[in-house]
C-alpha cells in the first residue's frame, strides 16, 4: 500500500525526471550542475528519497521552474493525468504486490509513454469517478483475478488444512462435527456465545462477530447447522494462519485494505477445505462426473454428506475441478431474487480463463429469464407457496449463449435464503462444453438435459420470440436503428 509519503516522494520524481529530460540534461549534467551525486539524484527521481529545502532551491533553479511549482502538485498536461493517479483511491486499489508489481516502476512507465498512454490512463480515473467505483469495486475485482491467476486453487492453504487434521487426529471424520470445531476453538482459548447477538436488534442479519478483547466468538442462532460449522471452521482458520489483518464480522462491512479482503478468502477457503477434505471430495466428484446420465440427487447427496450448505459444495468445485479435472473454463454465480417484485442479483461471481457470460451488469437491466439459475429459483417459489417446499432444488441445463458459439453445462441449486421470506437464492456453476468436457463428465451429453439459447440480459437480447422476456429489447432497437442511419448517410453520400 502507498502512503502519502511514498505519494509525495513519488510525485516530485517524475516531475524532477520530466523536467530533465525537456531541458536536455542528463543525470550527470543534472548532479553536477546542483552540487548533488548521481546516486542521490537518481533515488530522488525514482521516489525514494525526498531533498531538503535548500536542495530543492539548487534544482528549482537548474531545471527552470520555482520552487513552489516543484513541491505542489501541479504539472504539464502530459504529466498531471499521472499524478491525479497517484492520488486516487485508485493507486492504492490495487494489491501491487500480490501480483508481482511495484507502483513506482509502473508510473516511470507511463511517464516514458506517448500521450495516448497518459490519455487512457485518465480517462479509467474518469470512468472510476463517473460510476462511482469504490475501494471494494476494485479489491472485490482484484482478488477475482487473483483467484484466477491461481486457478482458485491454493495449495499452501490446502496444506494447511492437512496439517491442522493430522494434528487434531481428524483425518477419518467426516462430517466434521459441531462440537468437533468448538472444541478445536476452546483449545486457543476462543469461546462461543449463541445468545447475546440475537439480543440486538441491529445485528440480526450478521451471522458472527469476533471480539478480540475477550476472545469470544458471537454466533447468531438463527442461521442452519450447516453455516454455523463454516464460521466455527472460518474463525479456526483466522486462527491457524495467524491472519491478524482480518474482519471480525462475518460479511466485510468496509475494506480498509486489500490484504483484510485477501486474508478474509483464505480463511474462508480453509473453512470449506476442512468440512470437505481434497482428497475425499475429489474421490466423490470423480464418481458422480463418470455416470453416464445426470443425476440431480448425486449432487445433493454430497451436501448431505459433508453437511454443508450448496454454495459451501459449489465453491469446492471451483476449487478441484480445474486441478484434478483440468476443467478451468469455468464461472461461478451466487444470484439473489426477490419473486414478489420478479427482481434479481448477482451477488457473488468468479470467472476462470475468461470473462464468460453471464456476468453481473451494473445497468440495471434483467437478468435472463431462460437462465436455469433463475428457472430454478421460480420451482423453489412455486414449492414455497405451496407449502411443498422440503430440500434445495438442483437443475442442469446445456446453455447455448446467443450468436455465440460457447455452450455451458449449467448446474443449478436453489433454495429459500430464509424461512418466510420472499427472496430465494441459486448458485449455479457453469462448464465450457468442450472436447475436455465431453470425456471427463460423459453425462453432458444426456438428452434428458434440457437445451436453451439465453443471452445475459433481455436489454440486449435478439431472440425475439422469447416468452420468459422482461423488457423489450431496447439496446437492440437502438443498434439497429443507429444501422438505418448508416445506411441513410451511405445512401446520401453516393
Amino acid at each position: 500500500m502507498m502512503t502519502d509519503n511514498d505519494s509525495i516522494r513519488l510525485i516530485f520524481g517524475l516531475k524532477m525526471k520530466a523536467l530533465r529530460q525537456e531541458r536536455g540534461l542528463s543525470y550527470q549534467q543534472l548532479a553536477q550542475k546542483t552540487n548533488l551525486s548521481l546516486s542521490y539524484v537518481h533515488d530522488i527521481e525514482t521516489g525514494k528519497k525526498f531533498p531538503k529545502a535548500d536542495k530543492i532551491l539548487s534544482l528549482a533553479k537548474v531545471l527552470e521552474v520555482d520552487y513552489d511549482y516543484l513541491v505542489s502538485l501541479r504539472a504539464s498536461k502530459k504529466l498531471q493525468p499521472i499524478i491525479d493517479l497517484i492520488n486516487s483511491d485508485f493507486i492504492n486499489a490495487i494489491p501491487w504486490e500480490h501480483f508481482g508489481l511495484k507502483p513506482a516502476s509502473l508510473l516511470d512507465l507511463f511517464s516514458n509513454t506517448p500521450d495516448k498512454v497518459t490519455a487512457f490512463i485518465s480517462t479509467l480515473l474518469k470512468i472510476s469517478r463517473s460510476y462511482q467505483l469504490s475501494k471494494e469495486n476494485f479489491y472485490n475485482a482484484a482478488l477475482r483475478s487473483y483467484q484466477d491467476l491461481q486457478d482458485n486453487y491454493f495449495e499452501d492453504l490446502e496444506d494447511a488444512v492437512k496439517s491442522f487434521r493430522k494434528d487434531n487426529k481428524w483425518k477419518e471424520i467426516l462430517p466434521v462435527d459441531t462440537a468437533l470445531l468448538e472444541a478445536a476453538l476452546q483449545k486457543t482459548g476462543i469461546q462461543v456465545n449463541r445468545k447475546r447477538m440475537n439480543t440486538l436488534e441491529a445485528l440480526q442479519r450478521i451471522r458472527s462477530f469476533y471480539s478480540a478483547n475477550n476472545k469470544t466468538l458471537f454466533i447468531n442462532k438463527a442461521f442452519s447447522p450447516a453455516q454455523e460449522r463454516f464460521l466455527l471452521a472460518r474463525e479456526i482458520a483466522f486462527q491457524y494462519l495467524g491472519l491478524t489483518d482480518r474482519p471480525y464480522e462475518t460479511i466485510i462491512q468496509h475494506s480498509e485494505s486489500f490484504d483484510k479482503l485477501l486474508n478474509n478468502f483464505k480463511a474462508s477457503y480453509f473453512a470449506v477445505a476442512l468440512l470437505m477434505p481434497e482428497q475425499n471430495f475429489v474421490e466423490d466428484i470423480k464418481r458422480i462426473v463418470m455416470q453416464p446420465k445426470w443425476n440431480d440427487k448425486a449432487w445433493l447427496d454430497l451436501c448431505f454428506k459433508y453437511d454443508v450448505t450448496p454454495e459451501m459444495m459449489m465453491q469446492r468445485l471451483t476449487n478441484i475441478l480445474p486441478k484434478h479435472f483440468g476443467i478451468d473454463h469455468l464461472f461461478f454465480l451466487r444470484i439473489s431474487g426477490d419473486m414478489v417484485k420478479d427482481e434479481f442479483e448477482i451477488t457473488k461471481e468468479l470467472h476462470l480463463s475468461q470473462v464468460h457470460n453471464p456476468y453481473a451488469n451494473a445497468t440495471n437491466e434483467h437478468y435472463c429469464r431462460r437462465w436455469v439459475s433463475i428457472h430454478s429459483m421460480k420451482n423453489i417459489a412455486e414449492q414455497v407457496a405451496q407449502k411443498k417446499y422440503k430440500q434445495p432444488y438442483v437443475e442442469a441445463q446445456v446453455s447455448q449463449y446467443w450468436h455465440t458459439h460457447n455452450r455451458y453445462l449449467c448446474i443449478s441449486i436453489a433454495k429459500p435464503a430464509a424461512k418466510g421470506s420472499n427472496e430465494i437464492v441459486s448458485v449455479t456453476i457453469g462448464l465450457l462444453i468442450d472436447q475436455k468436457l465431453s470425456q471427463t463428465m460423459p453425462f453432458v451429453n444426456d438428452k434428458s438435459i434440457a437445451e436453451k439459447t439465453v443471452h445475459t440480459t433481455c436489454e440486449r437480447c435478439g431472440i425475439m420470440d422469447c416468452k420468459e422476456r422482461a423488457n423489450p429489447p431496447v439496446e437492440i432497437f437502438k443498434q439497429q436503428q443507429q444501422e438505418k442511419i448508416n445506411e441513410a448517410l451511405i445512401q446520401l453520400g453516393e
